[in-house]
């Protein structure tokens, strides 16, 4: 009788404890708990204990639910594991370990759930060696071949960046499920091993891999790095005909996928169609945009996240946003948004990576010595990033001096980074300092450090070709080679001349014009125009920043062939239409704010998108310029403005006109491939692609998805 009312308390406590933990009402377990303990009720404590520390878990009391296993008088394996694992899933990896050691010294073995609970908590540099020291311990239990336990160890070497290790895990587990199966596609994917990741894939769905929805959200960031679009497609369709659940994880992978293969249509249709949105989703489309260089469209859609009010914005959030206005042009609206932060107006404080996007973002404007201000007066001692940014700019706008300033401050910080002494470098030779820029490409091979190589990928029927401006190892490389000569020789008839300025070397031209060839990015151009039906879109994507004469080039290649070019390096993408480009492409000239009155007739279209009242900064056309003369005069009558004559044209068709007033380096633009300024002209339309005066592309002529 009296066992049958202990059985009947404890199933009524365990009820009541499962419902407040399926509910997560912390005060109703507090009182149950209470309830247990005026009543004296010990039987089953283990079980019951176990119950209340996965309820103040849930409910984040974190201090309750360790404080109910340090007054366990009898604790076993599960009440162990059940805190670790509280730990781990919380991100408090120190406690989850020292909890482990100390479960260890009382005596209480671990089970396959203990050791895949706790090495989770050893992804970190810092605990991957006791990563390894658990994983020795595992070698001797009979658990070594569990999957659970497995899972994690491959899941720890590989968020460890110790992929290669991750790899010989998984070759010698005795068997594989999806979840080992996707954790080693996952490491691949987020190591940069995209290529490897894909393979992996083809290979498991040869032995019967059936994927689930994280495991296509892994291979999809892979195919993100590659920038396969066809491949994405056709993962997308697989996933809508298998009629895998459409978690939010894997529809915020296809946003990103779709962005980062060039094809923001794609991605904005599957953010409109989701149900539900995480503040993941949301940064994932801002980011695209941002990208993109579509400044207006980012700004939209952080006032639409904002109107929605379901998820606040976070760091990544403003990153994006703060970002899109730097690539936009839009430079009066990111300090906007940046000091409205600031203020509190948001509900976030700015981060350092904020203040590093409002220097690139003063530093594209041209306003160095703002840049330079703004740093002085950060409340954060500056980053490499900061000054790398500032270098860069100065760079483009060749201010020599606190460039120079900048670079000596990267090298102080990072004297291992190639990057920096090869924009130093380019700084000085651009100055034709030879000597200094010497002096550094010495430095270099003294501390013995590499300059990352360009190369280009570029998509044929679902196969990637590999392109380096030095190595000859594509099996069809001397054929690109022949047709890019073809191509150079024909775009030169055509008024075509390199961009010689990007070539840093101290060489004769003939030299330099052979360097600017054999750009990699020229190569898989040319080889796009070899292997792809006519008119099809070519899509190229570059590890480093796309130099000036090869966007130039690929600008007159889209013009010549109708072909759409879509170009993804370091920083952005560049989607070539008719020779014209989404990033822009515009001039800025500096004018006295006491310029007489500009009529429409002179300004461009694209003038209420990227006028700064300012900096004072306006897009010219040739085609709605009054007259290089009247300018020249207009800017004559205000000092302190210096007067520059037009620039021959570089690296465009020479017959269309001179190249924009006053920006070296910059392509000329003619009346037949500027945008349409008819009476639908729209200047704030939402053109998919940033470019204020086209219509915005809706959902009768968007893309079908396969």
């Amino acid at each position: 009788m009296a066992i049958q009312g202990h059985e009947s308390k404890l199933d009524s406590y365990n009820a009541l404890l499962n419902e407040c933990v399926s509910q997560g009402t912390v005060k109703e377990g507090q009182t149950v708990h209470a309830h247990m303990i005026k009543t004296c009720y010990f039987p089953s404590l283990v079980y019951l204990s176990t119950r209340l520390i996965v309820l103040y878990a849930k409910c984040d009391c974190l201090d309750d639910a360790r404080k109910v296993l340090d007054e366990m008088t009898l604790r076993n394996v599960v009440s162990w594991t059940a805190m670790i694992s509280v730990y781990s899933q919380k991100g408090y990896a120190s406690e989850a370990l020292n909890l482990f050691v100390q479960m260890l010294r009382s005596g209480t073995e671990p089970n396959e759930f203990t050791f895949a609970t706790v090495l989770t908590s050893c992804t970190c540099s810092s605990g991957l060696e006791l990563g390894r020291q658990i994983h020795s311990f595992v070698l001797k239990t009979s658990f070594e071949s569990h999957m659970f336990v497995g899972s994690s160890l491959l899941d720890m070497y590989a968020k460890a960046g110790r992929i290669h290790d991750a790899r010989q895990v998984f070759t010698c587990l005795p068997e594989r499920d999806v979840v080992s199966c996707t954790a080693i596609i996952s490491g691949y994917a987020q190591l940069g091993f995209d290529e490897e990741a894909l393979e992996l894939f083809r290979q498991l769905l040869r032995e019967g891999m059936v994927p689930n929805h994280v495991t296509y959200a892994s291979l999809l960031t892979a195919l993100s790095g590659l920038a396969a679009l066809d491949l994405g497609r056709q993962v997308h369709s697989h996933v809508l005909r298998s009629k895998v659940p459409t978690f939010i994880v894997l529809q915020n992978s296809l946003i990103d996928m779709y962005s980062k293969c060039g094809n923001l249509a794609y991605s904005r249709r599957v953010f409109d169609s989701m149900t539900e949105r995480s503040v993941i989703s949301w940064n994932a489309m801002l980011v695209g945009y941002s990208k993109h260089g579509m400044g207006r469209e980012v700004v939209e859609l952080f006032d639409l996240m904002r109107k929605e009010n379901k998820e606040k914005p976070v760091s990544v959030t403003f990153l994006a946003v703060l970002s899109g206005c730097s690539h936009g042009g839009m430079e009066d609206k990111g300090l906007e948004i940046f000091y409205e932060m600031k203020k509190g107006t948001y509900g976030a404080e700015p981060e350092m990576v904020h203040y590093a996007c409002v220097v690139d973002l003063l530093g594209r404007a041209s306003r160095i010595n703002e840049a330079f201000e703004f740093i002085n007066k950060m409340p954060f001692v500056p980053t490499p990033a900061i000054w790398g940014s500032l270098l860069g700019a100065c760079r483009v706008h060749s201010n020599f001096e606190i460039g120079e300033f900048a670079g000596r401050q990267l090298l102080e910080i990072e004297p291992e980074n190639a990057g920096n002494y090869v924009v130093l470098s380019n700084l000085y030779a651009s100055a034709g300092r030879w000597e200094d820029m010497r002096t550094i490409r010495e430095l270099m091979k003294e501390k013995v450090v590499i300059k990352e190589p360009g190369r280009s990928w570029i998509e044929i029927d679902q196969i990637l070709h590999t392109f380096h401006a030095s190595e000859r190892s594509h099996p069809r490389r001397e054929e690109a080679k022949t047709k890019l000569m073809e191509l150079s020789t024909k775009f030169k008839e055509a008024g075509y001349v390199p961009n010689l300025s990007c070539v840093l070397f101290d060489v004769d031209e003939e030299q330099k014009e052979k360097i600017l060839l054999n750009h990699s990015e020229k190569l898989a151009l040319a080889f796009g125009l070899i292997a792809t039906s006519e008119g099809s879109p070519i899509r190229v994507i570059k590890n480093l920043r796309i130099c000036v004469d090869c966007h130039n080039f690929a600008k007159i290649f889209s013009k010549i062939y109708g072909r759409e070019v879509s170009l993804r390096d370091k920083t952005r993408f560049h989607r070539i239409v008719g020779g014209i480009c989404s990033c822009g492409d515009y001039c800025r000239a500096l004018l006295p704010s006491s310029l007489p009155f500009f009529s429409r007739a002179l300004l461009t279209g694209r003038a209420p998108a990227f006028f700064s009242p300012k900096s004072r900064a306006v897009c010219f056309s040739p085609e709605h310029l009054l007259s290089l003369e009247l300018l020249r005069s207009l800017v004559a009558q205000s000092a302190p403005f210096s007067v520059f004559e037009p620039r021959p044209p570089l690296g465009l068709i020479q017959p269309l006109g001179a190249s924009l007033w006053g920006w070296p380096g910059r392509p000329p633009m003619g009346i037949e491939n500027q945008p349409p300024m008819g009476a639908d002209y729209q200047p704030l339309g939402a053109s998919l692609w940033g470019w204020p005066g086209r219509s915005p592309m809706g959902a009768e002529n968007q893309p079908q998805l396969g």
